[in-house]
């Protein structure tokens, strides 16, 4: 014998076809939400690699201040197309090269024609002037990061020019 199906009300069973509206809501939020993520993390590489130089120069700098101070040196700093250099400390104390090979000084010889040298003096006094360097990248024009002191702080990463 055949059993013949019926149904109850509110037992109706539904077809489910696509998706709600909600659901294609929070999809979409999720997507957003990555795909930001993923655009901060994606930073542009040189300028990463000017404040990475940036960071390790400024905490040179305050080396190199503090050693000045506790030997009564004065200590320069000086920029040049293959680097940098500190005179007053013996030699090879500090390094001496950036971490990235593109990156120089404005004002430093051959780094954009600029035939004068970019110094900076660091001590031994406690408190030294006001003093400014602009870091650049030979493949990025345009791009500086700029390290700078009232002469009573450290050196630290300042918005560019």
């Amino acid at each position: 014998m055949a059993r013949m199906q019926t149904s109850a009300a509110g037992n109706r069973r539904r077809c489910h076809r696509g998706f709600t509206l909600l659901e294609l809501l929070v999809v979409m939020a999720i997507v957003a939400l990555v795909s930001a993520g993923v655009g901060f993390a994606m930073r542009d590489a040189s300028l990463t690699q000017l404040e990475r130089d940036a960071d390790r120069l400024s905490a040179l700098l305050e080396s190199a201040r503090a050693r000045s101070r506790t030997t009564g040196v004065l200590v320069r700093w000086h920029a040049s197309a293959e680097g940098f250099r500190f005179e007053g400390l013996e030699a090879n104390a500090l390094p001496q090269a950036w971490l990235d090979p593109n990156t120089g000084v404005a004002g430093a010889p051959g780094m954009n024609g600029a035939n004068a040298t970019a110094t900076l003096l660091l001590g031994p006094e406690p408190i030294i002037g006001p003093q400014a360097v602009v870091l650049i990248s030979s493949t990025q024009a345009g791009r500086s990061v700029r390290l700078a002191t009232d002469g009573l702080r450290p050196f630290s990463v300042q918005a560019a020019p």
